[in-house]
């Protein structure tokens, strides 16, 4: 069975709480995101599971599927405070497929995890070959752009130089 989830860790010289709220900030998505997609968000700040908020995405920076511009849905799905937060995609299509990041302590800052679920997905869209929409190299890159955000011109931790 081929991977149908990646996983990137990086640490990151920040403490779990300032982590956790950009990545609950429907404004803090658009920063770090690396993709290109992600042109602007409207909405609240998620405070539990089944809140949403709207990302505007322009899918043309993919180069893959002539989209243009058009709206989805981030409806979380997993919400622990300070330690892991999870969303699905959802619009035209709802896919199934996830995203998320695990936050845990360490000495100077946090372990973050970012994933890409596309488990759930139908195995017609499976077929299909779009998946994975994001590559491991964008997860890492955003983890990248997540830490000069967070916690700009602080090195990494010694800890987990990763």
């Amino acid at each position: 069975m081929p991977e149908e989830r990646i996983e990137v860790q990086r640490a990151i010289a920040a403490d779990p709480s300032t982590i956790f709220r950009t990545l609950c900030d429907p404004q803090g998505h658009v920063a770090i995101d690396s993709s290109g997609m992600l042109m602007a968000a409207t909405g609240d700040p998620v405070t539990a599971v089944g809140d949403t908020f709207t990302v505007h995405m322009d899918r043309e920076a993919l180069n893959d599927f002539p989209l243009g511009l058009y709206d989805v849905t981030i409806r979380i799905v997993t919400y622990e405070q300070d330690r892991e937060i999870s969303w699905v995609v959802e619009g035209q299509l709802n896919l199934g497929h996830r995203y998320g990041y695990r936050l845990e302590p360490i000495d100077g800052g946090t372990l973050v995890t970012s994933y890409y679920d596309w488990s759930e997905v139908d195995q017609s869209w499976k077929d299909s070959g779009i998946f994975p929409v994001i590559p491991e190299s964008a997860l890492r890159a955003t983890l990248g752009i997540l830490a000069r955000t967070v916690a700009p011109g602080r090195p990494r931790p010694d800890a987990l130089a990763l």
